[in-house]
């Protein structure tokens, strides 16, 4: 059976998340991440129907220019930024301090907070690294004009998106408003659960041929990994489709009644997922149940042969007990005649041998073997 991922434990995934103590005030932006884990890097891309900027920036600052332009701006945050980036991001947009303060802490749980011009959106983006479950957390603030996304990963994951919006495409990307970009960032982040589950899917059809062939310890431990991953994606999964939900009915003046299908389509998406989540889980939850059975029924083909075994050897036991009291007088009418028989040690070997003959013969008859 080939490498399988591993599950990141909530233990382990504790270490990626980031708390304020108790009682610090609302709001406040302190970066807990040591310096030396402490990557990040901010790109821009700035467009409009016929032209197209893409730049990779120094500081939160040189974005202020892009600002006063009649354009859509998506900014992107990767890596983890630190506190004073946030708080110039925040001042140059007029950003939740909540927000921020989310953005900051990871391992949130899915969410959709309204403002007044402003949404604010978490969302889970899982998959493998390393052979590792992952969930990473993408925040998003969508303005009139401008989308920041704050992306975790070593790699863009929207990297696609990107590509749809150069040219020479004329995608929809360039002539819609800041809604459709938002729409596309979620419909990959949703998307993204359907690759993750066809893996997922793949090593639960590997166990089930594991078990028919001969389950061990390690096919019991693989198990119980695929249903922890799958409890760790339901947890961060079903919560968007909630978020989808409250985009589709909320009166929001940021999302256009044109893109509404296309976030119809992200919500089927979420539903199919979560179908698919749960069907998983009800298969892992049987194969558990399938390995228990398995594991009894061996013990019990175990235990008939060596019933089996005691069983025949039990008579050839009395057997040799007897002859094995070595009672020999002359005179005595109750002494052992076979003693002193000129064949009677082979004799005795042929009679156990057809005890046993007899019962192998009568334990196939009755179909004990």
């Amino acid at each position: 059976m080939p490498p399988v991922p591993l599950l990141l434990d909530d233990a382990s995934m504790s270490r990626f998340k980031t708390y304020h103590p108790p009682g610090t005030a609302p709001g406040t932006l302190v970066h807990r991440t040591p310096a030396s884990a402490a990557g990040w890097s901010l790109s821009l891309t700035d467009f409009t129907d016929a032209e197209l900027v893409e730049e990779e920036l120094e500081s939160a600052e040189a974005c202020t220019p892009y600002l006063s332009r009649d354009s859509k701006t998506w900014i992107q945050v990767n890596g983890s930024p630190d506190a004073e980036t946030l708080r110039t991001l925040g001042r140059q947009f007029d950003l939740q301090d909540l927000a921020l303060e989310d953005v900051l802490n990871a391992g949130q749980r899915p969410k959709l907070d309204l403002y007044d011009d402003q949404l604010f959106l978490i969302l889970s983006l899982p998959h493998y690294r390393d052979g590792t479950l992952e969930v990473a957390q993408i925040s998003i603030f969508a303005g009139d004009d401008y989308l920041i996304s704050f992306n975790p990963l070593d790699t863009d994951p929207f990297e696609p998106i990107r590509k749809r919006i150069r040219p020479p495409n004329n995608h929809r990307l360039r002539t819609r408003s800041i809604d459709y970009l938002l729409y596309a960032l979620i419909d990959l982040v949703i998307d993204a659960g359907f690759p993750v589950l066809e893996l997922l899917g793949e090593r639960i059809e590997q166990l089930e041929d594991d078990l028919l062939d001969k389950p061990g310890i390690e096919t019991l431990a693989e198990i119980h990994r695929v249903r922890r991953e799958l409890l760790l994606l339901r947890r961060r999964l079903w919560p968007q489709r909630e978020v989808v939900s409250t985009l589709l009915r909320g009166d929001l003046p940021l999302i256009e009644e044109q893109t509404h299908p296309y976030l119809r389509d992200c919500y089927d998406h979420s539903i199919q997922i979560m179908d698919l989540l749960e069907s998983f889980r009800e298969m892992s939850t049987s194969l558990l149940d399938v390995y228990l059975s398995s594991i009894s029924n061996r013990t019990n083909e175990i235990m008939r042969v060596l019933t089996i075994i005691a069983t025949i050897f039990i008579p050839l036991t009395f057997i040799v007990g007897i002859y094995g009291m070595n009672f020999q007088h002359a005179t005595s009418p109750w002494a052992m005649p076979e003693l002193g028989w000129y064949y009677g040690y082979p004799l005795i070997w042929l009679l156990m041998l057809g005890v046993v003959g007899g019962m192998l013969w009568f334990f196939r008859r009755r179909k004990w073997l």
